[in-house]
Formats: structure tokens, C-alpha cells, sequence
């Protein structure tokens, strides 16, 4: 009879551990099997590309991320992300450069003006969201599809009211373009500034949701709005916080991307949102809400990215990486849902 309980419990902890770390098992094994077709894949230069491709979207996915734990999520990060690398990078093209979009800017303006000018963007599109969700009751979905519309028009239209039409915003003076992709040289290899971006931002985010007040109402709506709303929670002001908090991140994030990739068009930030989903469910924010970590948010972003750059490194057509990515959404997700029945 003990013996039979031992076995059964010693099922059920395995059933658990399988399903708590089924995804990482999987990619895990992805990740080998690349290593195994291409050695040279498993290289200190190849993860720092790596880490530095993750930056930005990591940084997005700290502003996702809290949507989720809110039981929420937000289509429209990406395109917000876009929109406000547009302006940033039009307010920092090289005075030296003759079809910039504004030729009346003679010298290079500051970097914080155009980083407060992307940061400004992306809170409003985010205090659209946030209202939406908060006052007008809308689910984060539909609101969030509404503002993506909105802030790809939006960049549809600043993008081609340059004189020359709709061209690419480039030619960055050379003071942004070190900010953004510099360096600090470190024994034989070179830290790009954009993880120390990253590492910050993860920090000071880990900060909000551990050690303030509005972390914890974030976990408290996400896990139960009607008990929050009960012991006191502001159910409004507390949402509209958290997509405060999301506003600045995306617009620090759209700042660093058009600096990294140096040109930015009407496409830039598309299904930049779903990589910071999948990284968020990945690193095992729950759709159900009120859970999540930061340092899963950051491992999960990072496999997500070791996953993209090990298809492009092996050459793996394009239009089958979308397949792959979709796979990884619909387990990651599907994953998350059977921990929920689970608990319940």
C-alpha cells in the first residue's frame, strides 16, 4: 500500500516537472540539435549577437510582460515601437545628410530630446490602451488590435511626409550610433552598450514590481480583480500605472532599435510584439494573470532570440521560421493553460 502511494506521488512530481519545464525541455533539445548539426554555433562572439539582437526586444517584452500579469496583453507594442522609432530617428539623421527630414535642424540636438520624444509617443498610445482598459472597461485584445491600426497609420503618414516620399529614415549622426552600438571592451571580447541597456532596465523594472506599491496591486488585479478592488486596491489608477510604466519602456526600446538597426521604415517593429508575447510566455508569465518574474521574462526572451538566430544561422528558409515561431507561440500557450486547469 506504501509502496503504491510512493510510486504515485513519485508520478505525480514528475507529471509536474514536465509540465512546469516542458518548454524549455523542447527548445532545449532545439537548441542542442543545432549544435550538433553546426558546432561553431556554441561561441562566446555568437551569444554577445545574440544577448545585443534580445536588447531591445527584451526591453519591449519588461513593458508587455505587465499586461499579461494584469491578465491582459497588448498586440499593438510593436507597432507603437515603430511609430516611435520613426521620430526618434528623424530627429537624430546627420545634419551632414541632405535629404534628412528636417533640414532646418543645423546641429545635432541633444540625444535626450529625441529619446524624450520617443518615450512621449509611446506613453500616449499606452495611456490610450490603459483607458481603455481601465475606464472603459474594453478587453486589452480589441483595444490594444485598435491602437496597433492607429499606430501603424501614424507611421504610414510621418514616414512619408518627407519630401523625397516614403523612403527609409537613416544616415544617424555619429553621436547617436556610438550611444546605441558601442562597446566596453572586456578582456578579449567587447560588451555592447545595448546589454547594459538591457541589464538596467531589468533592474529598475524587478525594482517596480518587487518594491513598490504598484508591482504589488499589478499581481493583486491580475491574480483577482474583485478581491484587489475589496482590501482598497485604485483598480484605475493601478492599470493605468502599469501602462504608464509600459509607455516609457516602449519608447526606450523603439530609441535603442532605430539606433541598432540603423534605418527605419513603415515595417520596423512588425510582430515585435509577438516575440515579446512568446518571451513573456516563455519565461512563464501567465495569461491567467498574476504571475510572473522578471528573471523569466529575461530568460525567456533570450531562448526565444538563441531560437530566431539559430534558424538564420543554419539557413532555415524564412517563410518556415514563421511556422516554427507560430509552433512555439501555440505550445508556449497551450503549456500555460494546463498549469492553470492544473492549479485549479
Amino acid at each position: 500500500m506504501g509502496e503504491t502511494k510512493t510510486r504515485k506521488w513519485d508520478k505525480e512530481r514528475i507529471n509536474e516537472f514536465l509540465l512546469n519545464y516542458a518548454l524549455y525541455i523542447i527548445l532545449g533539445i532545439m537548441i542542442i540539435v543545432v549544435i550538433c548539426i553546426n558546432p561553431k554555433f556554441l561561441s562566446v562572439s555568437n551569444f554577445i549577437k545574440i544577448l545585443t539582437q534580445a536588447s531591445t526586444r527584451g526591453i519591449l517584452a519588461l513593458g508587455v510582460a505587465g499586461m499579461i500579469v494584469l491578465a491582459g496583453t497588448d498586440l499593438s507594442a510593436g507597432r507603437i515601437l515603430g511609430c516611435c522609432a520613426a521620430v526618434s530617428a528623424s530627429l537624430v539623421q546627420s545634419v551632414t545628410y541632405a535629404s534628412r527630414m528636417y533640414p532646418g535642424i543645423t546641429e545635432d540636438l541633444p540625444l535626450i530630446l529625441p529619446l524624450l520624444a520617443s518615450i512621449t509617443i509611446g506613453v500616449i498610445f499606452c495611456m490610450i490602451n490603459g483607458f481603455g482598459v481601465a475606464k472603459l472597461k474594453l478587453h486589452a485584445f480589441i483595444v490594444s488590435l485598435g491602437t496597433q491600426l492607429i499606430a501603424f497609420g501614424c507611421t504610414c503618414i510621418y514616414i512619408d511626409s518627407q519630401e523625397g516620399g516614403a523612403q527609409a529614415i537613416s544616415s544617424f549622426n555619429e553621436k547617436f550610433i556610438k550611444f546605441v552600438n558601442g562597446s566596453f571592451p572586456i578582456g578579449n571580447f567587447k560588451l555592447p552598450y545595448l546589454i547594459c541597456y538591457f541589464a538596467i532596465a531589468a533592474v529598475v523594472v524587478w525594482i517596480i514590481w518587487n518594491k513598490t506599491t504598484l508591482g504589488k496591486n499589478m499581481f493583486a488585479i491580475g491574480g483577482n480583480m474583485e478581491a484587489a478592488a475589496v482590501s482598497g486596491v485604485n483598480i484605475s489608477r493601478s492599470i493605468m500605472g502599469v501602462y504608464l510604466v509600459a509607455g516609457v519602456l516602449y519608447g526606450i526600446a523603439a530609441f535603442l532599435e532605430a539606433g541598432r538597426i540603423q534605418s527605419v521604415n513603415t515595417g520596423t517593429g512588425l510582430n515585435y510584439d509577438l516575440d515579446a508575447i512568446s518571451g513573456c510566455v516563455i519565461g512563464g508569465v501567465s495569461f491567467a494573470g498574476g504571475v510572473g518574474t522578471i528573471p523569466g521574462v529575461i530568460i525567456g526572451v533570450i531562448i526565444l532570440q538563441v531560437i530566431n538566430y539559430s534558424l538564420n544561422f543554419l539557413g532555415v528558409n524564412p517563410y518556415l521560421q514563421y511556422i516554427i515561431k507560430g509552433l512555439i507561440i501555440i505550445l508556449a500557450v497551450s503549456i500555460d493553460v494546463r498549469k492553470y486547469i492544473a492549479k485549479k
